[in-house]
C-alpha cells in the first residue's frame, strides 16, 4: 500500500492490490476523520495500524464517498465510528451490500470478516461541513459516477476528495456521463492544489486543468462515439471497433484496467442512449 503525507495532517493511501483504489485521512488532535477505505480488510487495516500507532489518534468519522464495495467495505473496522454519506449511498449499500459481498466471499474467503456498515449520518441535498482540528471539510454531491456520489473538500488546503467523480478514465457505468461531466467542470473551477482522485495518482496543482480538459474530452468523445453507432447495422462490431485511444485516454491507466472500463462505457452509454 502506497502512502503520502499531502498537507499538513492530510494523508493519502492508495492500494496495491486492487484498481489503484485511495482513501485518506484527516487527523485531529484527537480524533481522526477516515475518507473511505480499501477494497480488501488487510489493506484498510493497515491504515488503521497507521492511524492508531503512528499519529495516535483512534478514528471517530468515516466518511464514504459512494456505495461501491472498495470504498465502504472497510466500514466495520472502525468499531464505533460514526459513517456519514449521501441519504442515497445508505439506501444502496443496504439494498446491494449484503449480496454482493455474499457473491464475493464465494470467491475470496478472506472477505468473511467484512460486514456491511451503511451510514449512520446522512444528507440528500447542499453541503455538509464538520471541523477536524484546524481544517474546515465540505461535503458536497459529486455525482456521475453514481447516482450517491460526493467529494470532500479540505478548505484551508484547497485539496479535493473527489471520489470516483474523478478517476484516470471516467467510468459511468453505474451513473450518468452528463452528471458527470458537470461534476468534472465544476472541480476545474474550484481553485484546487489537488485532486484526490478515487483511483489512481494524486493530481497536482499544475496538473489539474490538463486532467480536466482530457476528462471532459473524453467523456464527449463517448457520447458522439456512442451517437453513431446508432447509426450502424451491426453495433457490435463498430463499438469494438471505438479504441480508447481515439477518445482521448490510455489503456494503461488503472494498472491495464482501463480498457476494460472502456468498453463498458461505450454498452451501457449506448444502452441508455436507445433506451435498451
Amino acid at each position: 500500500m502506497h502512502r503520502e503525507r499531502v498537507s499538513e495532517n492530510v494523508f493519502w493511501f492508495q492500494s496495491e492490490i486492487y484498481a489503484q483504489v485511495t482513501a485518506g485521512v484527516i487527523v485531529g488532535p484527537q480524533w481522526a476523520v477516515m475518507i473511505d477505505t480499501l477494497a480488501l480488510p488487510e489493506e484498510t487495516l493497515g491504515i488503521r495500524e497507521f492511524i492508531e500507532h503512528e499519529l495516535g489518534v483512534q478514528v471517530r468519522y468515516v466518511i464514504n464517498t459512494h456505495y461501491h464495495a472498495d470504498h465502504t467495505w472497510g466500514n466495520c473496522f472502525f468499531p464505533g465510528a460514526t459513517v456519514i454519506g449521501h441519504a442515497k449511498c445508505r439506501e444502496l449499500l443496504i439494498e446491494f451490500g449484503t449480496p454482493s459481498l455474499e457473491a464475493a466471499r464465494r470467491q475470496n474467503p478472506g472477505l468473511r470478516q467484512v460486514k456491511i456498515v451503511p451510514p449512520h449520518l446522512t444528507f440528500a441535498s447542499g453541503e455538509l461541513t464538520m471541523r477536524v482540528g484546524k481544517k474546515n471539510l465540505v461535503l458536497s454531491q459529486a455525482f456521475g459516477h453514481s447516482d450517491d456520489g460526493i467529494s470532500v473538500l479540505v478548505e484551508e488546503d484547497r485539496v479535493l476528495f473527489a471520489g470516483d467523480a474523478f478517476m484516470p478514465l471516467p467510468y459511468v457505468v453505474d451513473g450518468n456521463v452528463d452528471d458527470m461531466l458537470a461534476s468534472v467542470k465544476k472541480i476545474g473551477k474550484m481553485g484546487l492544489e489537488n485532486i484526490i482522485q478515487g483511483h489512481g495518482d494524486i493530481i497536482l496543482r499544475g496538473e489539474i486543468d490538463a486532467a480536466v480538459k482530457e476528462n471532459t474530452a473524453y467523456l464527449n468523445n463517448i457520447k458522439k462515439a456512442v451517437k453513431s453507432a446508432g447509426k450502424r447495422k451491426n453495433v457490435d462490431e463498430y463499438l469494438d471497433e471505438i479504441s480508447i485511444e481515439s477518445c482521448g485516454k490510455s489503456r494503461v491507466y488503472l494498472g491495464g484496467l482501463a480498457e476494460t472500463l472502456h468498453r463498458r462505457n461505450l454498452r451501457t452509454l449506448y444502452r441508455q442512449v436507445n433506451g435498451e
